[in-house]
């Protein structure tokens, strides 16, 4: 689709009502008894190391733009009416960063950011793109994908480029996409000529590949570092690691995954009792993003703020940052134990390993798994009295969320999407586990 089509495309977005106020959160907590969101309040982080920037601590996450269905019929497409208004509304409250990526929202982002942005003064935010160049790290190819942002974002320096996502593959992947081609010395001579004013790069992998990415430092200057963090990877998956490796170098932390991709706003309900019985007032996703604005080397913590709710309840939360206490984190730290009993699939709906070659909805069939995980619907027994409900809610739910076309029944385990997964996820396994779980629930006859 080219330039025009994409813009008369995003152009007919006002048809869509994507949020309201009034609405019930995924709390439970209404929007009015959470009280007004504040204009002036919002807290701001800086560093010796970053000049003068003064960065809020709630970053915009821009993978997950609303979107709706193309007119013609062809899959789905930004709604540029909506991320007009939640980046004009992110701005008036305070928000000043702004992250996106080539790939974002099956490589719409970058654009449709850039078309949301341009109506602001340039200083009044920082924006944040990668180089993607996962699947051809030629140089040619690595070049065009970086003049390409300049282009989409409509802009003449980029406040924070990153490398994007390494630690998979270790080293040697690290080597391939950016020292043999050469890329690294151009973006280090690209930050010289102040077209890049900050370098680093964001990374999912092992804490052994991090330590030798962060050994590098002396040679690159790495001027921040993007890294997992939440309440529940905190000790089970070491990112108190990552963090305290950073820490130790003076390197700036960006916060992604707060959330763990949603999953902690959409908790079992006896663990959402739990925390509303501690602080009433307070939305469950508020006590992620404490935890992760809380530690001292944090720059920003990044949202994916599909919806208005999202926004105005983080901007509460940052509006100002009340950091944890060490009684509290340790009251989070007791209820990720009791989270990691529920076994979900740690999907975080990033879409990288999106699209499939069949068609297949990855995503959207992993969330619907672990939504009924976390309501405590998934069907276990015949011999459970809610088996005959539970059963039918999961399979009018699964043809509700994912078209018949595009459920698991269709994969073949060609492996495309396991090598693209930051969480390293086993997807075919999943797939067909889940399709085996559905092919019993559908055979059982009560």
């Amino acid at each position: 689709m080219d330039r025009r089509s994409f813009l008369k495309i995003i152009g007919i977005a006002g048809t869509a009502a994507l949020y309201g106020c009034k609405q019930k959160s995924s709390t439970g907590t209404s929007h009015s008894e959470l009280g007004p969101v504040p204009t002036d309040k919002m807290t701001y982080r800086s560093f010796p190391t970053l000049g003068n920037d003064k960065v809020s601590i709630l970053g915009y996450g821009c993978m997950r733009w609303p979107t709706i269905p193309h007119p013609e019929g062809k899959g789905d497409v930004i709604d540029q009416d909506a991320v007009n208004e939640l980046v004009d509304y992110a701005i008036a409250h305070g928000v000043n960063y702004f992250d996106t990526a080539p790939v974002y929202v099956q490589g719409w982002s970058e654009k449709s950011t850039g078309i949301a942005l341009k109506r602001h003064p340039r200083e009044s935010y920082y924006i944040a793109t990668k180089l993607s160049n996962f699947s051809n790290p030629t140089r040619e190819n690595s070049l065009a994908m970086y003049r390409r942002s300049f282009e989409e974002l409509q802009v003449d320096y980029i406040d924070y480029y990153l490398l994007h996502s390494l630690g998979g593959g270790g080293m040697a992947n690290f080597r391939k996409r950016f020292v043999d081609n050469g890329m690294m010395d151009f973006l280090l001579e690209e930050r010289k000529a102040g077209r890049i004013r900050r370098l680093g790069f964001s990374f999912h992998g092992s804490q052994d590949v991090f330590e030798e990415l962060l050994a590098l430092h002396e040679q690159y200057h790495w001027d921040f570092v993007q890294i997992q963090l939440n309440y529940v990877d905190w000790h089970i998956a070491k990112a108190k690691d990552l963090y305290e490796a950073l820490v130790k170098r003076q390197i700036p932390g960006i916060i992604m995954e707060p959330l763990l991709g949603g999953r902690l706003s959409k908790l079992p309900d006896h663990i959402v009792g739990r925390l509303k019985q501690r602080s009433p007032e307070s939305s469950v996703a508020s006590w992620a993003f404490r935890f992760a604005g809380s530690p001292d080397m944090i720059l920003t913590v990044l949202s994916g703020m599909t919806y208005m709710e999202h926004l105005q309840d983080n901007i509460r939360t940052y509006s100002p940052l009340v950091p944890l206490t060490e009684e509290e984190k340790e009251f989070l730290y007791d209820t990720a134990k009791l989270i990691k009993q529920y076994p979900t699939i740690p999907c975080n709906d990033c879409k990288y390993c999106m699209p499939c070659p069949y068609g297949i909805d990855i995503p959207a069939i992993l969330l619907h798994y672990n939504k009924c995980v976390n309501e405590g619907s998934v069907p276990q027994s015949q011999q459970d009295e809610n088996y005959r409900k539970a059963r039918r809610a999961f399979l009018v739910g699964y043809d509700r969320s994912v078209p018949k076309l595009r459920q698991a029944s269709h994969c073949i385990g060609c492996n495309q999407c396991r090598k693209h997964c930051p969480q390293r996820i086993n997807i075919p396994q999943q797939l067909q586990r889940i399709d085996s779980f559905v092919e019993k629930l559908k055979q059982d006859t009560l």
